[in-house]
Protein backbone atom coordinates (compact mmCIF):
# COMPACT_ATOMS: atom_id res chain seq x y z
CA UNK A 1 0.00 0.00 0.00
CA UNK A 2 1.33 3.46 -0.92
CA UNK A 3 2.25 5.86 1.84
CA UNK A 4 -0.48 8.43 2.41
CA UNK A 5 0.97 11.92 2.16
CA UNK A 6 -0.91 15.14 2.86
CA UNK A 7 0.62 18.43 1.75
CA UNK A 8 -0.97 21.55 3.22
CA UNK A 9 -0.57 24.55 0.94
CA UNK A 10 -0.58 24.83 -2.84
CA UNK A 11 2.16 27.38 -3.41
CA UNK A 12 5.62 26.82 -4.85
CA UNK A 13 6.89 24.76 -1.88
CA UNK A 14 3.69 22.76 -1.55
CA UNK A 15 3.48 21.83 -5.22
CA UNK A 16 7.18 20.90 -5.26
CA UNK A 17 6.72 18.68 -2.20
CA UNK A 18 3.56 17.05 -3.54
CA UNK A 19 5.03 16.32 -6.98
CA UNK A 20 8.24 14.90 -5.51
CA UNK A 21 6.39 12.62 -3.09
CA UNK A 22 4.05 11.39 -5.85
CA UNK A 23 6.97 10.75 -8.22
CA UNK A 24 8.42 8.51 -5.51
CA UNK A 25 5.31 6.40 -5.17
CA UNK A 26 3.29 8.29 -2.59
CA UNK A 27 -0.49 8.58 -2.55
CA UNK A 28 -0.50 12.34 -2.27
CA UNK A 29 -3.30 14.74 -1.44
CA UNK A 30 -2.61 18.46 -1.56
CA UNK A 31 -5.03 20.62 0.41
CA UNK A 32 -5.27 24.28 -0.62
CA UNK A 33 -7.88 26.71 0.69
CA UNK A 34 -7.74 28.95 -2.41
CA UNK A 35 -9.70 28.08 -5.51
CA UNK A 36 -6.50 28.17 -7.57
CA UNK A 37 -3.01 26.91 -6.85
CA UNK A 38 0.06 29.11 -6.81
CA UNK A 39 -1.86 32.33 -6.26
CA UNK A 40 1.18 34.09 -4.82
CA UNK A 41 3.38 32.79 -7.64
CA UNK A 42 1.25 34.81 -10.05
CA UNK A 43 2.25 38.12 -8.48
CA UNK A 44 5.93 37.46 -7.80
CA UNK A 45 8.42 39.60 -9.68
CA UNK A 46 5.60 42.07 -10.44
CA UNK A 47 3.82 39.38 -12.40
CA UNK A 48 6.96 38.24 -14.22
CA UNK A 49 8.07 35.65 -11.62
CA UNK A 50 11.72 35.81 -10.59
CA UNK A 51 12.02 32.00 -10.60
CA UNK A 52 15.48 31.70 -9.07
CA UNK A 53 18.93 33.23 -9.13
CA UNK A 54 21.38 31.58 -11.53
CA UNK A 55 24.17 31.04 -9.03
CA UNK A 56 25.76 28.35 -6.89
CA UNK A 57 24.53 27.22 -3.48
CA UNK A 58 27.01 29.36 -1.56
CA UNK A 59 25.62 32.45 -3.29
CA UNK A 60 22.07 31.57 -2.23
CA UNK A 61 23.19 30.99 1.34
CA UNK A 62 25.05 34.31 1.45
CA UNK A 63 21.79 36.07 0.59
CA UNK A 64 19.78 34.48 3.40
CA UNK A 65 19.01 37.10 6.05
CA UNK A 66 16.58 35.40 8.45
CA UNK A 67 17.20 32.23 10.44
CA UNK A 68 20.24 29.96 10.06
CA UNK A 69 21.59 30.11 6.48
CA UNK A 70 23.53 26.84 6.90
CA UNK A 71 20.20 25.11 7.49
CA UNK A 72 19.70 25.24 3.70
CA UNK A 73 22.81 23.26 2.63
CA UNK A 74 21.15 19.84 2.29
CA UNK A 75 18.07 21.19 0.52
CA UNK A 76 20.16 23.17 -1.97
CA UNK A 77 22.50 20.23 -2.57
CA UNK A 78 19.46 18.16 -3.47
CA UNK A 79 17.79 20.77 -5.67
CA UNK A 80 19.68 23.99 -6.31
CA UNK A 81 19.30 26.95 -8.60
CA UNK A 82 20.73 25.22 -11.65
CA UNK A 83 18.31 22.33 -11.07
CA UNK A 84 15.40 24.76 -10.95
CA UNK A 85 16.52 26.33 -14.22
CA UNK A 86 16.77 22.96 -15.95
CA UNK A 87 13.49 21.76 -14.44
CA UNK A 88 11.36 24.54 -15.94
CA UNK A 89 13.17 24.51 -19.27
CA UNK A 90 12.49 20.76 -19.48
CA UNK A 91 8.83 21.50 -18.82
CA UNK A 92 8.79 23.74 -21.88
CA UNK A 93 9.17 27.12 -20.18
CA UNK A 94 12.16 28.96 -21.73
CA UNK A 95 14.04 31.04 -19.17
CA UNK A 96 16.39 34.01 -19.36
CA UNK A 97 19.00 35.45 -17.01
CA UNK A 98 18.86 39.19 -16.34
CA UNK A 99 20.93 41.66 -14.34
CA UNK A 100 22.03 40.31 -10.98
CA UNK A 101 21.65 36.72 -12.29
CA UNK A 102 17.89 36.94 -11.80
CA UNK A 103 16.01 34.29 -13.76
CA UNK A 104 12.65 35.00 -15.45
CA UNK A 105 10.52 33.20 -18.02
CA UNK A 106 11.24 34.52 -21.52
CA UNK A 107 7.53 35.30 -21.79
CA UNK A 108 7.68 37.53 -18.67
CA UNK A 109 4.53 35.73 -17.55
CA UNK A 110 4.39 34.32 -14.02
CA UNK A 111 1.40 32.26 -15.11
CA UNK A 112 3.69 30.16 -17.32
CA UNK A 113 5.70 29.09 -14.27
CA UNK A 114 2.63 28.40 -12.16
CA UNK A 115 0.87 26.49 -14.95
CA UNK A 116 3.90 24.34 -15.75
CA UNK A 117 4.43 23.44 -12.09
CA UNK A 118 0.76 22.65 -11.54
CA UNK A 119 0.57 20.52 -14.70
CA UNK A 120 3.68 18.59 -13.66
CA UNK A 121 2.30 18.03 -10.17
CA UNK A 122 -1.13 16.88 -11.31
CA UNK A 123 0.51 14.71 -13.96
CA UNK A 124 2.48 13.03 -11.19
CA UNK A 125 -0.80 11.81 -9.71
CA UNK A 126 -1.40 14.35 -6.96
CA UNK A 127 -5.03 14.67 -5.83
CA UNK A 128 -6.03 18.27 -4.99
CA UNK A 129 -8.67 19.35 -2.49
CA UNK A 130 -9.93 22.93 -2.12
CA UNK A 131 -10.55 22.92 1.62
CA UNK A 132 -9.43 24.94 4.61
CA UNK A 133 -7.28 23.04 7.09
CA UNK A 134 -8.33 23.70 10.68
CA UNK A 135 -5.82 21.62 12.61
CA UNK A 136 -3.07 19.01 12.47
CA UNK A 137 -2.79 16.40 15.23
CA UNK A 138 0.15 14.49 16.67
CA UNK A 139 -1.17 11.33 15.04
CA UNK A 140 -0.95 13.12 11.65
CA UNK A 141 -4.71 13.42 11.19
CA UNK A 142 -5.67 16.60 9.37
CA UNK A 143 -9.01 18.26 10.08
CA UNK A 144 -10.49 20.56 7.43
CA UNK A 145 -13.75 22.45 7.14
CA UNK A 146 -15.12 19.39 5.30
CA UNK A 147 -13.71 16.35 7.08
CA UNK A 148 -10.82 14.53 8.72
CA UNK A 149 -7.99 12.88 6.75
CA UNK A 150 -5.41 10.45 8.07
CA UNK A 151 -1.86 10.34 6.76
CA UNK A 152 1.49 8.63 7.16
CA UNK A 153 3.25 11.97 6.64
CA UNK A 154 2.17 15.60 6.56
CA UNK A 155 4.04 18.46 4.88
CA UNK A 156 3.15 21.95 6.11
CA UNK A 157 3.83 24.41 3.27
CA UNK A 158 1.35 27.15 4.06
CA UNK A 159 3.60 30.14 3.41
CA UNK A 160 4.05 33.07 5.77
CA UNK A 161 1.89 36.12 6.32
CA UNK A 162 2.94 38.31 3.39
CA UNK A 163 0.26 39.28 0.87
CA UNK A 164 -2.59 37.84 2.96
CA UNK A 165 -4.95 38.35 0.00
CA UNK A 166 -3.22 35.35 -1.60
CA UNK A 167 -4.12 33.14 1.38
CA UNK A 168 -0.90 33.58 3.38
CA UNK A 169 -2.47 34.24 6.77
CA UNK A 170 -0.12 32.44 9.13
CA UNK A 171 -2.08 29.17 9.38
CA UNK A 172 1.09 27.08 9.40
CA UNK A 173 2.42 28.87 12.47
CA UNK A 174 -0.73 27.92 14.38
CA UNK A 175 -0.42 24.27 13.30
CA UNK A 176 3.26 24.16 14.31
CA UNK A 177 2.62 25.89 17.61
CA UNK A 178 -0.18 23.46 18.47
CA UNK A 179 2.40 20.66 18.03
CA UNK A 180 4.79 22.44 20.45
CA UNK A 181 7.09 23.93 17.83
CA UNK A 182 8.68 27.28 18.62
CA UNK A 183 7.86 30.19 16.30
CA UNK A 184 10.53 32.83 15.80
CA UNK A 185 8.85 36.26 15.89
CA UNK A 186 7.48 37.08 12.47
CA UNK A 187 7.65 40.47 10.77
CA UNK A 188 7.15 41.88 7.27
CA UNK A 189 10.36 41.82 5.19
CA UNK A 190 11.32 43.19 1.79
CA UNK A 191 8.90 46.08 2.26
CA UNK A 192 8.82 49.82 1.50
CA UNK A 193 9.64 52.23 4.31
CA UNK A 194 7.61 55.19 5.55
CA UNK A 195 8.98 58.69 6.02
CA UNK A 196 7.53 62.16 6.47
CA UNK A 197 4.94 62.62 3.74
CA UNK A 198 5.89 66.27 3.20
CA UNK A 199 9.44 65.15 2.36
CA UNK A 200 8.54 62.34 -0.01
CA UNK A 201 5.24 63.18 -1.70
CA UNK A 202 6.81 65.84 -4.00
CA UNK A 203 9.45 63.28 -5.02
CA UNK A 204 7.04 60.38 -5.60
CA UNK A 205 7.96 58.38 -8.70
CA UNK A 206 11.59 59.56 -8.74
CA UNK A 207 13.91 56.61 -9.29
CA UNK A 208 17.56 56.98 -8.34
CA UNK A 209 20.31 54.73 -9.66
CA UNK A 210 23.80 54.28 -8.30
CA UNK A 211 23.20 56.02 -4.99
CA UNK A 212 24.70 55.23 -1.62
CA UNK A 213 22.45 54.75 1.41
CA UNK A 214 23.23 54.67 5.12
CA UNK A 215 20.76 53.83 7.86
CA UNK A 216 21.66 54.94 11.35
CA UNK A 217 20.15 55.35 14.78
CA UNK A 218 21.49 56.71 18.06
CA UNK A 219 23.98 53.80 18.22
CA UNK A 220 25.54 54.61 14.85
CA UNK A 221 25.36 53.28 11.29
CA UNK A 222 23.32 50.07 11.18
CA UNK A 223 23.48 49.33 7.46
CA UNK A 224 24.94 50.80 4.27
CA UNK A 225 24.43 49.85 0.64
CA UNK A 226 24.73 51.01 -2.96
CA UNK A 227 22.25 50.67 -5.80
CA UNK A 228 18.76 51.71 -6.83
CA UNK A 229 15.87 53.21 -4.88
CA UNK A 230 12.53 54.84 -5.50
CA UNK A 231 10.54 57.59 -3.78
CA UNK A 232 6.87 56.89 -3.06
CA UNK A 233 4.11 59.17 -1.79
CA UNK A 234 4.71 57.88 1.72
CA UNK A 235 8.39 57.05 1.77
CA UNK A 236 10.96 55.02 -0.14
CA UNK A 237 11.18 51.66 -1.90
CA UNK A 238 13.38 49.90 -4.45
CA UNK A 239 16.14 47.29 -4.12
CA UNK A 240 18.39 48.94 -1.53
CA UNK A 241 15.38 49.86 0.61
CA UNK A 242 13.85 46.38 0.47
CA UNK A 243 17.20 44.89 1.46
CA UNK A 244 17.44 47.20 4.45
CA UNK A 245 13.92 46.26 5.56
CA UNK A 246 15.04 42.62 5.82
CA UNK A 247 18.11 43.42 7.88
CA UNK A 248 16.67 46.01 10.28
CA UNK A 249 13.51 45.94 12.38
CA UNK A 250 12.39 49.51 11.74
CA UNK A 251 9.67 49.29 14.36
CA UNK A 252 12.30 48.86 17.08
CA UNK A 253 13.35 52.53 17.21
CA UNK A 254 14.05 55.77 15.37
CA UNK A 255 16.16 55.57 12.21
CA UNK A 256 17.50 58.05 9.70
CA UNK A 257 18.25 57.32 6.06
CA UNK A 258 21.10 59.34 4.52
CA UNK A 259 21.19 59.20 0.71
CA UNK A 260 24.46 59.98 -1.05
CA UNK A 261 23.34 61.25 -4.45
CA UNK A 262 26.91 61.32 -5.78
CA UNK A 263 28.76 58.43 -4.12
CA UNK A 264 31.45 58.30 -6.81
CA UNK A 265 32.67 61.79 -5.85
CA UNK A 266 34.40 62.93 -2.68
CA UNK A 267 33.17 66.17 -1.13
CA UNK A 268 36.16 67.97 -2.65
CA UNK A 269 35.51 66.48 -6.11
CA UNK A 270 31.83 67.35 -5.87
CA UNK A 271 32.65 70.94 -4.95
CA UNK A 272 34.91 71.18 -8.02
CA UNK A 273 32.12 69.78 -10.18
CA UNK A 274 29.68 72.36 -8.78
CA UNK A 275 32.14 75.15 -9.50
CA UNK A 276 32.41 74.01 -13.14
CA UNK A 277 28.63 74.04 -13.46
CA UNK A 278 28.47 77.48 -11.88
CA UNK A 279 31.00 78.76 -14.43
CA UNK A 280 28.84 77.29 -17.19
CA UNK A 281 25.73 79.01 -15.81
CA UNK A 282 27.50 82.10 -14.48
CA UNK A 283 24.62 84.50 -15.16
CA UNK A 284 21.85 82.16 -14.03
CA UNK A 285 19.94 81.96 -10.78
CA UNK A 286 21.10 79.22 -8.43
CA UNK A 287 17.84 77.32 -8.91
CA UNK A 288 18.60 77.02 -12.65
CA UNK A 289 22.21 75.87 -12.32
CA UNK A 290 21.80 72.34 -10.97
CA UNK A 291 20.08 70.55 -13.84
CA UNK A 292 23.33 69.00 -15.13
CA UNK A 293 24.11 67.60 -11.69
CA UNK A 294 20.82 66.34 -10.30
CA UNK A 295 17.44 64.97 -11.42
CA UNK A 296 15.04 67.88 -11.92
CA UNK A 297 12.49 66.50 -9.46
CA UNK A 298 14.83 66.59 -6.47
CA UNK A 299 16.37 70.02 -7.13
CA UNK A 300 13.74 72.05 -5.18
CA UNK A 301 14.29 69.86 -2.09
CA UNK A 302 18.08 70.18 -2.42
CA UNK A 303 17.83 73.96 -2.71
CA UNK A 304 15.57 74.22 0.34
CA UNK A 305 17.84 72.03 2.47
CA UNK A 306 21.01 73.81 1.36
CA UNK A 307 19.69 77.10 2.70
CA UNK A 308 20.85 78.97 -0.43
CA UNK A 309 18.29 81.47 -1.79
CA UNK A 310 16.97 79.98 -5.07
CA UNK A 311 17.17 83.27 -6.98
CA UNK A 312 20.67 84.29 -5.97
CA UNK A 313 23.08 84.46 -8.91
CA UNK A 314 25.56 81.60 -8.90
CA UNK A 315 28.50 83.99 -8.95
CA UNK A 316 27.28 85.25 -5.57
CA UNK A 317 27.15 81.82 -3.90
CA UNK A 318 29.77 81.75 -1.16
CA UNK A 319 32.23 78.98 -0.33
CA UNK A 320 30.30 78.28 2.89
CA UNK A 321 27.04 77.99 0.94
CA UNK A 322 28.69 75.60 -1.53
CA UNK A 323 29.86 73.49 1.41
CA UNK A 324 26.26 73.32 2.63
CA UNK A 325 25.14 72.26 -0.86
CA UNK A 326 27.80 69.54 -0.96
CA UNK A 327 26.73 68.20 2.45
CA UNK A 328 23.10 68.14 1.35
CA UNK A 329 23.87 66.20 -1.83
CA UNK A 330 26.16 63.75 -0.03
CA UNK A 331 23.66 63.14 2.79
CA UNK A 332 20.06 63.82 1.77
CA UNK A 333 18.39 62.70 4.98
CA UNK A 334 14.96 61.24 5.64
CA UNK A 335 13.49 60.33 9.00
CA UNK A 336 12.20 56.75 8.80
CA UNK A 337 8.86 56.31 10.57
CA UNK A 338 8.55 52.55 10.14
CA UNK A 339 8.04 49.80 7.60
CA UNK A 340 5.01 48.71 5.60
CA UNK A 341 2.96 45.77 6.84
CA UNK A 342 2.36 42.23 5.66
CA UNK A 343 -0.02 43.40 2.94
CA UNK A 344 2.99 44.89 1.11
CA UNK A 345 5.68 42.47 2.26
CA UNK A 346 7.30 40.26 -0.37
CA UNK A 347 8.22 37.73 2.30
CA UNK A 348 7.86 37.02 6.02
CA UNK A 349 10.90 37.02 8.27
CA UNK A 350 10.69 34.56 11.16
CA UNK A 351 8.63 31.38 11.33
CA UNK A 352 9.06 27.80 12.55
CA UNK A 353 12.36 27.61 14.42
CA UNK A 354 14.94 25.74 12.34
CA UNK A 355 16.54 24.28 15.48
CA UNK A 356 13.48 21.99 15.70
CA UNK A 357 13.64 20.87 12.04
CA UNK A 358 16.12 18.32 10.68
CA UNK A 359 17.94 20.17 7.84
CA UNK A 360 18.70 16.85 6.10
CA UNK A 361 15.01 15.96 5.76
CA UNK A 362 12.88 19.03 6.64
CA UNK A 363 11.30 16.70 9.20
CA UNK A 364 10.11 17.83 12.63
CA UNK A 365 12.33 16.79 15.51
CA UNK A 366 9.24 16.74 17.72
CA UNK A 367 6.59 14.92 15.69
CA UNK A 368 7.51 11.91 13.57
CA UNK A 369 6.09 12.16 10.06
CA UNK A 370 5.65 15.95 10.14
CA UNK A 371 7.62 18.05 7.65
CA UNK A 372 7.90 21.74 6.81
CA UNK A 373 8.67 23.52 3.53
CA UNK A 374 8.88 27.06 2.23
CA UNK A 375 8.18 30.40 3.85
CA UNK A 376 6.59 28.90 6.97
CA UNK A 377 10.16 28.08 8.08
CA UNK A 378 12.38 30.77 9.61
CA UNK A 379 14.57 31.06 6.52
CA UNK A 380 14.22 34.06 4.21
CA UNK A 381 16.49 35.92 1.83
CA UNK A 382 17.00 39.11 -0.13
CA UNK A 383 15.30 39.81 -3.44
CA UNK A 384 16.67 38.20 -6.57
CA UNK A 385 14.90 34.84 -6.81
CA UNK A 386 16.43 33.40 -3.63
CA UNK A 387 13.17 33.03 -1.73
CA UNK A 388 11.48 31.03 -4.47
CA UNK A 389 14.57 28.86 -4.65
CA UNK A 390 14.26 28.21 -0.91
CA UNK A 391 10.65 27.17 -1.52
CA UNK A 392 11.55 24.77 -4.35
CA UNK A 393 14.53 23.29 -2.48
CA UNK A 394 12.79 22.72 0.84
CA UNK A 395 9.67 21.45 -0.93
CA UNK A 396 11.60 18.86 -2.91
CA UNK A 397 13.54 17.70 0.15
CA UNK A 398 10.40 17.42 2.28
CA UNK A 399 8.57 15.52 -0.45
CA UNK A 400 11.47 13.14 -0.94
CA UNK A 401 12.07 12.62 2.79
CA UNK A 402 8.50 11.77 3.66
CA UNK A 403 8.78 8.92 1.15
CA UNK A 404 11.92 7.55 2.78
CA UNK A 405 14.58 9.46 0.87
CA UNK A 406 14.58 7.82 -2.55
CA UNK A 407 16.24 9.99 -5.14
CA UNK A 408 13.81 10.73 -7.95
CA UNK A 409 12.82 14.36 -8.52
Amino acid sequence: MSKRIIVIGGGAAGMAAAATAAKNGGSVTLIEKNRILGKKLLITGKGRCNVTNYCDNDCVIKNITSGNPKFMYSALNLFGSYDTYAFFENLGVPLKVERGSRVFPVSDRAADIRNALEKYMRGSGVFVLNERVLSVSNDLSVTTDRGVYNADAVVVATGGMSYPSTGSTGDGYAFAKSLNHKIVKTRPALVPLFSRREDCAPLAGLSLRNVGVRFYDKTGVRHSDFGEMLFTHEGVSGPVILTASSLIDFDSGDFTLAIDLKPALTEKELDSRILRDFEKYVNKDFQNALSDLLPQKIIPAIIERSGIPPRVKVNSVTKEQRASLVRTIKAFELEIKGAAGFDEAIITAGGVDTSEIDPKTMGSKLVKGLYFAGEVIDVSALTGGYNLQIAFSTGCLAGLSCMGGNNEL
